[in-house]
């Protein structure tokens, strides 16, 4: 029988609202047998998550969502199976998670020029151990009333083209799957719901080895779509909510959308032929 596998979600140690061991418990509740932790620049939950999943009967997988860009386009890539001991991986979160500081920075410097009082002390304690990013920019604004909500700080002034909007520093995707091949994992294009295919077939030239399929903002089209693409260039397949919790309030999302261990195997299959 098919067991479940989520290979999407965040915890507190990006930009999730909860801990490691609540998502894993949620995950357990919605019948979920396999996941993957894939925290922003953070791998520091997957040790603990691999022996809570142990507790609760999931299995947990190694994973991690970094950020790249091709031709201004934006790129996400999720990264499996990879050693999280490989010192060339961190070498590379610890300098992101540090440029993740420096950007929040510049976009507290524009809102200061907008004329809001809020500092970078602020947003750093709404992100505690965490790698620092626009949500915990959104909660401070918030929690200083400078918007009512946390969308609103990103429709009116930190989302993309919004006149506090700050760009990232990134890497090129090709670096990117060097990095997570070389740790000895697997590189997957992230939700490419609106990524134009002339770039999602450069990122296959590039050294892709998979394609989020299912994700909450994947229509049932765009899916079929997906695995086609899968299916044309001999690419593997994941899936999963994108659960991140609290103001997203993405819950529904959490046991909905999700791969099976068909695809799971796949990737170990995968490993094991290229290590053969």
């Amino acid at each position: 029988m098919l067991r479940k596998a989520d290979l999407h979600m965040h915890t507190k140690h990006s930009d999730g609202a909860h801990s490691t061991e609540e998502v894993i418990l949620m995950a357990k509740e919605r019948g979920l047998e396999i996941i993957s932790i894939t925290d922003h620049d953070n791998i520091s939950a997957i040790k603990e998550a691999i022996e809570i999943g142990k507790f609760y009967g999931i299995e947990v997988i190694p994973g991690l969502e970094i950020s790249s860009d091709i031709r201004d386009q934006e790129v996400h890539i999720l990264a499996y199976f990879f050693n999280p001991d490989s010192k060339e991986l961190e070498e590379y979160l610890k300098f992101f998670r540090a440029e993740r500081v420096k950007r929040a920075s510049r976009i507290i410097e524009k809102l200061n020029l907008l004329g809001f009082s809020i500092t970078i002390e602020d947003v750093l304690e709404k992100a505690g151990d965490s790698a620092v990013g626009r949500p915990h920019i959104a909660q401070a604004m918030v929690q200083r009333q400078i918007v009512s909500n946390y969308y609103e700080a990103f429709y009116k002034f930190i989302g993309n083209g919004c006149p506090a909007y700050e760009k990232k520093i990134h890497l090129s995707p090709k670096s990117a799957f060097k990095i997570i091949n070389d740790s000895g994992g697997l590189s997957f294009i992230a939700h490419p719901n609106n990524m134009p295919d002339v770039i999602l077939k450069e990122l296959i030239e590039d050294g892709v080895d998979g394609i989020e399929v299912i994700h909450p903002s994947h229509l049932p089209n765009q899916v079929k779509h997906f695995k086609g693409i899968v299916s044309e260039f001999f690419l593997l397949e994941s899936g999963g909510s994108d659960f991140h919790g609290g103001d997203r309030n993405d819950y529904s999302n959490f046991g909905k959308y999700y791969t099976n261990s068909l695809k799971v195997d796949a990737m170990r299959n995968h490993l094991l032929r290229n290590t053969a």
